[in-house]
């Protein structure tokens, strides 16, 4: 392929709203151009890397006995409805409705589809276990699309979902994509960790993100340097700092001018912020929530979800707040009715805290549950932060950033109990397929390569990605020397089953570096007037920068070569 045939703009400088590598990268190297927010055409360019991603995925998902499928990405409402995430999703979902009025949905995601499916193609034990997935579009109707590729609006999934006739069997499948994942994040040239996650809307008991840690990403993750242990911001356990000892003593209260937030309180009346109870309203799905936690702790609104099992968790406006009486920065559970309390373990757990009197300028000292207030629903809904004490082994956490690149998930049987999947046993008793789910999103694996394979020059392509194998640059061309050289190279790249992106264009040896850096193929040739006078072409590894001097035939052998090796040390 010539680079003047080649649909490419490159450009010197990215907009200024790219704020990621990938993402500066990406429009720098003509890969994409953006339509609206989270919407991307990709050019012939960018094109190629998503097949050569597509590529592996299907490798690795045939290799580990999956099946490949596809299913439409319309679907009626009434699968959500009957799932019952057609509420779930929110403004999530793109909802439209067809001129005979029908309504229905863009699929988000294909727990219901393939449900669907299943139920009309799974009879007995005998047609299981069975791994199904597709590589198809989904459409989120993303509130912040960010990052170029990492959150977009439309774009392509590997989903994979797995029916087995127990939970035991249900490990076998889930252990089988899990390895998969690892060799196609592994190929792809992504390195990446498994964390504990939590399942989110997709629902389900186990689940784990792979993550490739990097401070562009959007995920805080909890790592422990003692055990290993690592989980994301939202799932995290950890154990909080204890609570300060005492008999509980009499309610006292005190006069605090001024002093609205924990730590005014605390230093005012001399006490650690673990030694005071923290108010914070929140609406869950539009019902107001009242939540009690320590002082020294923040609420992890996931797990507040969670807890609630609600749909969606906002802060409270400050007009509810309002009409409802409470007094902020002076509030606590003393003395609250007509709201639900939900509290934190680590404010049951605590005796004489420090706690709002719910009328300005004042608080309580000595506040205890059970006596003086009651919580409607404990549970743990607290934010594990660096520092905090690993569940496991008692180190202390440290954080990091990441982008979350796969999730597994065992979903038992949530789906297949609403979506009617079953099965017949050995018996011949009815009984539903326990499920998994299993997912990766192709354009955000391509902006985590791009995040993880770049220098300042621009991408640094792995092997096995690369939309080209070589990039030769051509100086002089119409020579009859140059022409002459560059016609053996290609032929000999031909042969080796190498295929080069050649820029013969008429412009400048800086130009044509420049864009041979930017768009980053695993080697550079270069066929020049200099070259020949050393004896043939120059041979650039893009990672290493390591230069050769060799004959064409010579340079398409070395160049096979190391892509064969980097391919097989990938595998």
């Amino acid at each position: 392929m010539r680079i003047r045939q080649l649909l490419v703009k490159t450009l010197r400088e990215a907009p200024a709203e790219a704020e990621l590598p990938s993402h500066r990268l990406l429009l720098r190297a003509g890969l994409v151009v953006p339509l609206a927010a989270g919407l991307y055409c990709f050019t012939p360019l960018g094109w190629r890397v998503v097949r050569n991603i597509e590529r592996i995925i299907r490798e690795e998902m045939n290799r580990s006995g999956a099946q490949e499928v596809h299913l439409p990405a319309l679907h009626p409402i009434e699968l959500w409805e009957q799932s019952g995430r057609a509420a779930l999703m929110g403004q999530t979902l793109f909802r439209l409705t067809d001129r005979k009025e029908r309504e229905f949905a863009l699929g988000p995601t294909h727990e219901e589809v393939i449900s669907y499916l299943a139920s009309r193609t799974i009879q007995s034990y005998r047609d299981l276990p069975v791994t199904l997935y597709q590589i198809q579009t989904k459409f989120r109707d993303e509130p912040r699309p960010r990052g170029g590729l990492i959150r977009l609006r439309e774009f392509t999934m590997k989903d994979a979902y797995s029916f087995d006739t127990g939970w035991d069997t249900l490990d076998a499948s889930y252990d089988a994509a899990f390895a998969a994942y690892q060799r196609i994040f592994r190929r792809a040239g992504v390195p990446v960790i498994p964390v504990a996650a939590d399942s989110g809307a997709i629902g389900g008991k186990d689940s784990q993100e792979f993550v490739f840690l990097t401070e562009s990403g959007e995920d805080t993750i909890l790592l422990c340097p003692g055990c290993g242990y690592a989980a994301n911001a939202e799932k995290a356990e950890f154990v909080p700092a204890p609570a300060v000892p005492g008999e509980p003593a009499p309610v006292e209260r005190v006069h605090t001018p001024g002093r609205r937030t924990i730590a005014e309180v605390a230093e005012f009346l001399g006490v650690e912020p673990r030694q005071t109870l923290k108010a914070v309203f929140y609406k869950a799905d539009g019902r107001p929530v009242f939540v009690a936690i320590r002082g020294d702790l923040e609420v992890n609104e996931v797990k507040l979800k969670n807890a609630l099992g609600a749909r969606e968790v906002e802060p409270m406006d400050e007009a509810t707040v309002r009409e409802l009486g409470l007094v902020a920065g002076s509030a606590s559970p003393v003395g609250v009715s007509g709201i639900p309390v939900i509290a934190d373990r680590s404010a049951v757990d605590a005796t004489n805290l420090v706690g709002g009197a719910n009328e300005p300028d004042y608080h309580l000292r000595n506040v205890n549950h059970g006596r003086d207030w009651q919580a409607t629903l404990v549970a743990e809904i607290a934010l594990a932060r660096a520092g905090d004490a690993c569940r496991t082994c008692g180190q202390a956490l440290e954080t990091r950033r990441g982008i979350e690149m796969g999730h597994v998930f065992k979903l038992g049987t949530l789906y297949a109990e609403k979506m009617g999947v079953y099965y017949l046993d050995e018996y011949g008793e009815r009984r539903p397929c326990v499920m998994g789910c299993y997912g990766i999103g192709v354009e955000r694996l391509l902006a985590a390569i791009i995040e993880a394979n770049h220098d300042a020059d621009g991408i640094r392509w792995p092997w096995e990605v690369s939309p080209f194998d070589v990039h030769v640059v051509v100086i002089g061309a119409g020579e009859a020397a140059i022409d002459a050289a560059l016609s053996e190279l290609e032929q000999a790249l031909q042969e080796s089953g190498l295929e080069p992106l050649i820029d013969d264009r008429d412009d400048s040896p800086g130009i044509k570096f420049k864009d041979a850096d930017l768009l980053g193929m695993p080697m550079r040739v270069t066929v020049s007037p200099r070259s020949l006078e050393r004896g043939g072409v120059e041979v650039r590894d893009r990672a290493t920068g390591e230069t050769r001097v060799l004959s064409p035939a010579e340079a398409a052998a070395a160049i096979a070569a190391a892509r064969s090796g980097a391919i097989e040390a990938g595998r």
